[in-house]
């Protein structure tokens, strides 16, 4: 059994050759294109030992490397010392970069490997596109499930059961989203839609699960029709009371891997399929040649971006008990750092668990990033159970955490000074303030896109010079993934966070940074929800309202840095802050709370 990361690439060099293969492709995602999948897909993290959300590897007989962006540097030199791969630094996060090191690394006639379903077919479509472009013929060859000869002790699927969210948090039932697909598909002129993404599937039939940590998700493909709907997924995992009720939508539930036969058994040789090439796996088109690929996109992500009154309604209880956990949490922490400091990762499990107490909680939304001093730098820093650093009463704690609630999915992250601080780290915190309330406070015509309102948060930063290497916010799902595309905030339109326009109804972070390597980290992210700001002549305005309820740490902003107009929105928002959570904290919590929330300048 290969057990070093020498040994693997070993191994994978061994099936390369007996496969003759010149290079082989190994993506971070898994038949659904997810961004955190369940441990019988870590195949990057297995093969490299990079265990971070993003990255591609690429192995050759005589170079193994690891492409991922700037969030993941610091991780990534630590993680992959040793191991035989090479970090390739992107420039720009999820970028195809390693495409271009194939193309001009191989040679006409070589060829590159790739699992058929962890590829999606837009992505095999580029990749093709790009060679022919080059004008050098490499052949790509597609393999079914490679893995299986490769990792022989591979996880095995999860088989945790599928559960219902009710409709009195969803505000829409399955059978009226099932209809909004309907007539979608009508419009379109389909009777037949092939949906892979689990988030989608989970929206639009009202259901969750347990398959990947943090996502309440559940592996499935969903093929919806006019003459009946079927929902592949192991059959274990659906109750016969659940079993009745899809029933009674037209549903049919069939075995995860039935997909695969999909032509031969469930569709017609003339059916017309609608699909999203973004998210179809390509091992999935290449089986049905033979069928009619209509290429319409994915109306759900659309759809399930806009939350509905009640949705917002109830995301407003899920920040009041997150803000009642951290309450707690920062309370015990400044009480523990004095006496018997604890760990980041002791931080960590202490919030889990004061969010838990609150009631109807599955669980984190992501691994908490509890960075203390230096580690605050490493920008989605995962403090490990063994040999995280312990705190004292001195420096800056950066932690960014999230809850999966009935109510909704948090994300917030706060830096707190736990003991004397440097001008220069309260000039930091507060250049990146002045960037987030820029944002939030920010005012803009309909149609304004995520790239021309990230400078917003970046503008103090950049008068001196400073800037940070990621995005400024991302979609945040209801009870879902929290990172949900389209909208978002990035320096860039290449992707949906920067070219999507923001729209009333959209929950999205707002999380400017600074980082110095080896010294601290800097973040401020609340949630927050786009509204209609009015109409005074000049077209539709659209503006931000904060979601998330927890006070910013007053002794670490330098006042003489704001304006007027800075300094009241700190105010006001702090007294929203006291007034939602007072009701639901003891006396001395609530004492607690009024002395964070107490007026400035």
């Amino acid at each position: 059994m290969a057990t070093t990361p020498s040994q693997k690439l070993s191994n994978i060099r061994s099936w390369m050759q007996s496969e003759q293969l010149d290079a082989l492709l190994i993506p971070s995602s898994d038949d659904h294109q997810s961004e955190y999948v369940a441990d019988h897909w870590q195949v990057r993290e297995w093969s490299s030992g990079f265990t971070g959300s993003a990255g591609t590897v690429v192995i050759t007989q005589d170079f193994a490397g690891l492409w991922t962006d700037s969030r993941y540097f610091l991780q990534a030199e630590t993680e992959l010392a040793d191991s035989g791969l090479e970090l390739m630094k992107q420039g720009i996060p999820h970028a195809p970069e390693h495409v271009d090191w194939l193309i001009e690394h191989l040679q006409a006639g070589q060829t590159i490997g790739f699992d058929a379903a962890q590829l999606s077919a837009a992505q095999v479509f580029a990749l093709q596109a790009a060679i022919e472009k080059a004008n050098k013929p490499i052949e790509l060859l597609a393999h079914s499930n490679p893995w299986k000869t490769i990792w022989p002790e591979r996880p095995a699927l999860p088989n945790d059961p599928i559960f219902v969210h009710p409709a009195r948090f969803t505000g829409q039932s399955a059978e009226d989203k099932l209809e909004q697909l309907r007539i979608f598909c009508q419009q379109k002129g389909l009777s037949t839609y092939l949906l892979s993404s689990l988030d989608d599937i989970a929206w639009l039939l009202n259901l969750r699960g347990t398959d990947v940590d943090c996502n309440p998700l559940f592996y499935s493909f969903f093929l919806f029709s006019n003459s009946g709907s079927h929902l592949f997924t192991k059959a274990d995992k659906v109750s016969e009371e659940l079993a009745k009720e899809l029933a009674a939508l037209d549903i049919e539930v069939q075995d995860y891997d039935d997909i695969w036969q999909l032509g031969n058994r469930f569709l017609a040789a003339e059916t017309i399929v609608g699909y999203d090439p973004g998210t179809t796996p390509y091992r999935l088109y290449q089986s049905l040649w033979s069928l009619q690929w209509e290429s319409v996109g994915n109306p759900m992500r659309d759809w399930k971006a806009i939350k509905n009154v009640t949705e917002i309604n109830h995301i407003r209880t899920a920040m009041r008990k997150d803000g009642v956990a951290l309450t707690r949490l920062f309370r015990w922490l400044e009480k523990q750092v004095q006496t018997d400091p604890p760990t980041e990762a002791e931080v960590a499990i202490r919030l889990d668990e004061l969010r838990r107490a609150q009631g109807a909680y599955h669980g984190e939304s992501f691994s908490a990033i509890v960075g203390y001093q230096a580690n605050g730098a490493i920008i989605h820093y995962r403090p490990p159970q063994k040999g995280s650093a312990r705190l004292a009463p001195e420096g800056l704690l950066l932690l960014d955490s999230g809850g999966q609630y009935d109510e909704g999915t948090t994300d917030i992250t706060r830096t707190v000074a736990l003991g004397p601080v440097t001008e220069e780290q309260k000039k930091h915190f507060t250049l990146v303030l002045k960037g987030h309330i820029a944002l939030d406070r920010a005012k803009f015509p309909v149609g304004t896109t995520g790239v021309q309102l990230d400078g917003f948060a970046r503008y103090a930063l950049w008068q001196e010079r400073l800037n940070y290497g990621h995005g400024t916010g991302h979609g945040v799902g209801f009870f879902l993934n929290v990172h949900e595309p389209p909208q978002g905030f990035a320096t860039t339109i290449t992707t949906s966070r920067g070219s999507t326009p923001l729209k009333p109804g959209m929950l999205t972070s707002n999380e400017p940074g600074y980082y110095q390597t080896g010294g601290y980290g800097i973040r401020t992210e609340n949630l927050i929800i786009c509204k209609e700001a009015g109409d005074v002549g000049f077209g539709p305005f659209l503006e931000f309202e904060s979601l998330t309820l927890f006070p910013i740490d007053r002794r670490l902003i330098d006042i003489s840095m704001l304006t007027k107009a800075e300094i009241d929105w700190i105010n006001t928002y702090h007294q929203q802050v006291n007034n939602e959570l007072a009701s639901h904290l003891d006396e001395e919590e609530r004492q607690w709370m009024e002395a964070q929330c107490a007026a400035i300048g």
